[in-house]
């Protein structure tokens, strides 16, 4: 990255850098923020930062798999979060999990051939009295049922058309 023209989102991650390069916690909120601007924490993402915040790369790879938030693979546009917390669990989270699976034709942790949803797993988001829970980027699904799952997805794909339909109006 040394002598190399900064551009596009490493502009904006070296404004924010530069921001709260000397306070504590930095790393994180950098990561966080890489996250936000290219969907996911690339080799060469974490390079720039670690020359940035003059940390050595296996410190931030050390950050990245600590936290199940980071993740070094690109996602969809939609990511579903299936809540595995013991609330969720043990009303039956495994079994919602397993049908978001066949409904996607993805395994947890993959994304559609499509580009369009990646499937994950949650330890917890915090909504125990709604469990078991599904979120859909920041759309909270509660007290989900297995016949639930495909009407979720299938009410997802429609909000997606529907943005997409103002966007081109």
């Amino acid at each position: 990255m040394a002598g190399k023209k900064i551009h596009g989102g490493y502009l904006e991650l070296q404004d924010y850098i530069d921001s709260i390069k000397d306070k504590r916690g930095a790393l994180i909120a950098v990561l966080h923020k890489a996250q936000h601007i290219f969907g996911y924490l690339s080799d060469e993402v974490i390079l720039f930062i670690s020359e940035k915040l003059d940390l050595p790369s296996s410190k931030i790879y050390g950050v990245i798999s600590f936290y199940s938030y980071f993740t070094t693979k690109p996602r969809g546009e939609n990511v579903v979060n299936v809540c595995l917390g013991t609330a969720c669990f043990v009303r039956g989270a495994d079994a919602i999990m397993k049908e978001f699976e066949r409904e996607l034709k993805i395994h947890t942790g993959e994304t559609t051939e499509d580009g369009k949803y990646t499937l994950s797993g949650l330890r917890c988001i915090g909504a125990c009295g709604l469990a078991p829970v599904v979120m859909i980027n920041d759309k909270v699904y509660g007290r989900v049922e297995v016949d639930q799952v495909k009407k979720i997805i299938d009410e997802n794909k429609s909000e997606i058309i529907t943005n997409m339909e103002e966007i081109n109006e």
